[in-house]
Parts: C-alpha cells; sequence; structure tokens
C-alpha cells in the first residue's frame, strides 16, 4: 500500500493574509508572528510565523485524514513538507519507519522513530502495519503545535487531537543520517569548480540574501555543461534555511568528502556550512533559493547560470 501525507502550514482565508504577514515582516522583524519557540534540531529559532493551522493532506488535527491498512501490511508512506516556513517532525505512534528515498533517491534503509523534513524535502519510508487505530503525528518544529493523521487497520479509538507519541522523541531522522545507494549516487570524488554562497541577512531588517546581496541583485554562480563541482553553502544567519536547487540533484558531502545522501533540497544549520556535489547536465538557468517562501520573497535567491 502506498501512503502520500502532504504536510503544510496554513492561513490564508483563516488568518492573516501571506502578504500581509510578509509586510509585517518586513517592517518589524518578527512582526508578532514568531512566538518565541526554539527548537535544537534547528539550531534555535523555528521560524518566522505561528500558524492558524498545520495540516496533513488539507485536515486539521480535530478532522484528520484516514488511511485503511491491514495488520501486517507494508505500506510506503511518501512525506512531502509543503509549508512556507514549518519544519515538521513526524512519527507513526506504535512503530518504527525504515527509511528509503530522500527526495526521490534511494538511500541504504536506515531505521528510524521520526523523521525531520524542511520545507521542500520529502521523504519515502515502509512501515509495517500495526492492528488498531494510530495518529501520525507532524509535530510543527519549535512551534507548540501539530498536524496528524489517523491509520486505521482494526478495532480502536484514536486519542485526542493533541496526543504526541513517544516516537517524536526516539531515533529522529536527520539528513546527516543517510546515504545513497551505489547505483544513485552520483559518484563524485572530486570537482573541476568550486562554487560558494554564503546565506546573509536577519531578522531586524529582514533582509535575506545570498553572498550579501537580495535577488534579483545577487551575482549568478557560474557553470560550464559537463563540470563537475561543489557547491558549499555557509550560513552566516542566526536562523536555519532550507536550501533548494532547480533543474538539478546534488550529493550531501560529509566533512571527510565522504557521500551521503542524493537530494534537491537540504538543510543549513545557524552558522553551519553544508557542501554538496552536483554534474552540470542540464544547461539553462536555474534558480537557487531558501524554500522559506519569506526569506525567498525577501532576497535569497540566486541562479545557477550556464556559460560557453
Amino acid at each position: 500500500a502506498e501512503w502520500i501525507v502532504m504536510l503544510d502550514d496554513w492561513t490564508d482565508g483563516v488568518g492573516r493574509s501571506p502578504q500581509t504577514i510578509f509586510e509585517d515582516l518586513k517592517k518589524g522583524g518578527m512582526g508578532g508572528m514568531g512566538g518565541g519557540g526554539k527548537s535544537k534540531l534547528l539550531g534555535g529559532d523555528p521560524g518566522d510565523v505561528i500558524y492558524p493551522y498545520y495540516l496533513i493532506n488539507g485536515r486539521i488535527p480535530d478532522a484528520p485524514t484516514t488511511f485503511a491498512a491491514k495488520p501486517g501490511q507494508r505500506i510506503r508512506i511518501r512525506f512531502i513538507n509543503a509549508g512556507a516556513d514549518t519544519a515538521f517532525r513526524v512519527a507513526l505512534a506504535g512503530h518504527t519507519m525504515t527509511v528509503t528515498h530522500t527526495d526521490g533517491f534511494p538511500v541504504v534503509p536506515t531505521e528510524v522513530d521520526a523523521l525531520l523534513l524542511g520545507m521542500g524535502e520529502r521523504y519515502d519510508v515502509i512501515v509495517t502495519a500495526g492492528d488498531g487505530v494510530f495518529p501520525l503525528v507532524a509535530l510543527a518544529e519549535g512551534k507548540n503545535a501539530l498536524a496528524r493523521a489517523l491509520l486505521t487497520t482494526g478495532a480502536g479509538a484514536a486519542p485526542e487531537p493533541g496526543f504526541q507519541p513517544t516516537e517524536l522523541n526516539g531515533r529522529i531522522g536527520t539528513v546527516d543520517m543517510f546515504t545513497s545507494t551505489p547505483e544513485a549516487g552520483l559518484g563524485i570524488s572530486g570537482a573541476g569548480v568550486n562554487l560558494s554562497a554564503q546565506l546573509t541577512g536577519g531578522m531586524m531588517g529582514y533582509d535575506w540574501g545570498i553572498n550579501g546581496r537580495a535577488f534579483p541583485g545577487t551575482e549568478p554562480l557560474s557553470i560550464s555543461q559537463g563540470q563537475r563541482a561543489t557547491l558549499t553553502l555557509t550560513n552566516r544567519t542566526m536562523m536555519w534555511h532550507p536550501m533548494h536547487m532547480h533543474g538539478h540533484t546534488f550529493q550531501m558531502l560529509d566533512t571527510r568528502g565522504g557521500l551521503g545522501a542524493r537530494k534537491d533540497s537540504t538543510i543549513v544549520l545557524p552558522m553551519r556550512t553544508v557542501t554538496v556535489a552536483f554534474v552540470a547536465d542540464n544547461p539553462g538557468i536555474w534558480m537557487m533559493h531558501c524554500h522559506n517562501a519569506y526569506h525567498q520573497e525577501a532576497g535569497m535567491m540566486t541562479s545557477l547560470d550556464y556559460t560557453a
């Protein structure tokens, strides 16, 4: 069985519009929306906006969507974080999850209790269904709220909407724990070009940028057809950023240059550096940006341009 789980934060039509929120953020930093939460997983501040609702497949926790299966059935759950400003920590009560794919690419199967997804990230997991009614809980990381759905395989009643399974505080899967399978990896051991993107700006002026400049005034990253490249993302801010590259996928590199997961979006924690490798095999002009919609709108975006 396959269960697609879309995670989202929602305000339009029920709270202030996204445009109003953005204007308030530009005027005064937090704009009264922050909430002051903290997250160790995200290196401190979890986000800029507290939302009226956090959703799974468009439903609030009081009226959750239900997925029906049989006890013992193997289920592939495909998580997608479609939120604008919210990382989600997800867990299925009473179950462990085996991570099989990151952003669509196979990884060495890895067992976790919970999984952290930044905006734009996708993960596939396999679970073996128990017997009963089990909440699938997506904690809005650091925001003291959650979304939920239900897995139903037999008799039983769902716990109250605010229930948080113990798995949320067990083995939490983060990107550094996963390694692509050999056949899915890019196999880059050396690079012909080294690119650099410093993530800059701050909350006070809400002036997010790349290499000190806001889009469209950013300096494009240049690449030539067929080149193998490393890209070093250095976060010079006190906020985490989920960075996404269009038109390409990249391989995560650890501090020793070892190959990690293959992805197109990855979290860069405050004052930390992430290095990825990719192949220039798709000519064009491609955006690279923070997948926090408000940071992107404020200027944390540039382009990867192919040159002759």
